[in-house]
């Protein structure tokens, strides 16, 4: 295996694994701004608020997109095994 090829699945890897925690990450993102925006309006400035429907929306996200991310991962394992057999 060249140095090339390692790098290629080096790069792959990093690109699924981005793919595979996007999403959860994105959910979690836009309810921390929500809440952060609702106390700001609201002036409640509790610190511990925010973690609780970050918690479930990250929940709620990962089982939603769960067989997108299996997909990905299967399909990244599948092509690192084609690559193992190949030699």
């Amino acid at each position: 295996m060249s140095g090339a090829e390692v790098l290629d699945i080096g790069r792959e890897a990093i690109w699924v694994t981005l793919l595979v925690a996007g999403g959860p990450m994105i959910a979690g993102l836009i309810v921390g701004l929500v809440v952060s925006v609702l106390q700001t309006l609201t002036q409640i400035q509790e610190q511990t608020l925010v973690f609780v429907p970050k918690i479930i929306a990250i929940f709620l996200a990962t089982l939603l997109f769960l067989p997108i991310m299996g997909g990905l991962l299967g399909g990244f394992m599948d092509g690192v095994f084609e690559r193992i057999a190949a030699y």
